[in-house]
């Protein structure tokens, strides 16, 4: 039993310590709703995460590792998103948003090198997306994620057919989504792939190989449709509303 609770805790944070110090503030102030909760968690978080500025938290929210996440200023958590920053960590960029029930898990214990999760500026992470972060995940600035995305940058290893998959290993290669890049819902990038500059993935898109600079990729599996640069699409049709 002993060994079964100091597996847990060694799971849960860095050390007892901080374990005891992040559950503590978190079960304090972690539920309360409307802007004072917000409020209070700006405060009172800096004490068991890096926070640059003023961030905005929302009830609900799941940490653990907290000493391994930071937070950049005007960025934002919305409900129930949960993020697991086992020692490689979790960074989220200046006015980057996390919204509802989005799940960043590093939970690295096979202390693979590359292991963690960087999200740039002004990026979108929409709702309910997975990020698996074993191989590193990094996301570059103006990047948007539609719903339900998946981004696994781990990978089975199941070539000896005489051995369970479970018992054979993991890859991790590492997943980058360059800046300006636009993830439709419910596309899945496997590992080891790179999406380029400006590059679209259509929705339910699974991605498992590079997308180029400013391409667009959609199918299972997702084949390059075009490049915008040499075919680009009609502005007029495709005008939006202005972002400012």
């Amino acid at each position: 039993m002993n060994d079964q609770i100091w597996l847990y805790l060694g799971r849960q944070a860095a050390s007892p310590a901080h374990y005891l110090a992040e559950q503590s503030i978190q079960s304090i102030v972690g539920w309360i709703p409307s802007i004072l909760g917000v409020g209070l968690r700006a405060v009172l978080y800096r004490a068991i995460l890096y926070m640059e500025g003023v961030a905005a938290i929302e009830d609900g929210v799941r940490i653990r590792f907290a000493s391994n996440v930071s937070l950049g200023r005007g960025s934002y958590l919305d409900h129930g998103t949960y993020l697991h920053a086992c020692p490689g960590g979790i960074r989220i960029g200046a006015k980057s948003m996390v919204m509802k029930n989005t799940i960043l898990h590093v939970y690295n214990f096979r202390n693979l090198p590359h292991a963690g999760i960087s999200i740039g500026a002004r990026s979108l992470i929409g709702e309910a997306c997975i990020l698996r972060g074993q191989g590193g995940i990094h996301i570059g600035d103006d990047v948007y994620f539609g719903t339900l995305v998946q981004v696994l940058a781990v990978n089975h290893v199941f070539a000896d057919t005489s051995r369970p998959v479970s018992h054979q290993g993991i890859t991790a290669q590492g997943i980058e989504v360059a800046d300006g890049a636009w993830i439709g819902s419910g596309a899945i990038l496997l590992d080891g792939v790179r999406v380029g500059r400006n590059a679209v993935v259509g929705a339910g898109a699974v991605v498992n190989r590079d997308v180029p600079d400013y391409a667009v990729a959609v199918g299972n599996p997702a084949r390059i449709v075009r490049d915008l640069r040499e075919a680009p699409l009609d502005l007029d049709r495709y005008a939006a509303t202005p972002v400012y």
